[in-house]
């Protein structure tokens, strides 16, 4: 049994930031890739970032330069600093792990970014 918790959502200014945590538990050996989805009203998800073996990190371009995912060394731990938020960053963002080839989700956590 797997279980996936994203923390650290919240209503934050824009240009201000936050720090997402999601914490694994249960079963997770082999976890190969670590990422984080969100999905805004009336939209599509999309991946945001992700981190995977080695290190190697993507972004979608609308977050470059202002995001940086991360994880602990134990793989149980994957984090997503975002600065410089904009409205635009308003979502769901969900947490993403890929262990032994099967897809785990968190239950996300809600970001708004208003004035």
């Amino acid at each position: 049994q797997v279980r996936v918790m994203e923390s650290g959502g919240g209503l934050v200014q824009p240009g201000g930031s936050l720090r997402l945590s999601c914490a694994a538990s249960g079963n997770i050996y082999s976890i190969t890739i670590m990422a984080w989805y969100r999905q805004a009203p009336g939209k599509e998800r999309e991946l945001v970032a992700s981190i995977r073996g080695g290190g190697t990190t993507d972004y979608v371009d609308s977050v470059k330069g202002r995001f940086t995912i991360s994880r602990d060394k134990a793989w149980s731990t994957v984090y997503l600093q975002m600065n410089s938020l904009k409205p635009e960053d308003t979502a769901v963002y969900y947490c993403y792990l890929l262990i032994r080839g099967t897809p785990k989700w968190g239950n996300g956590t809600l970001v708004t970014v208003s004035s």
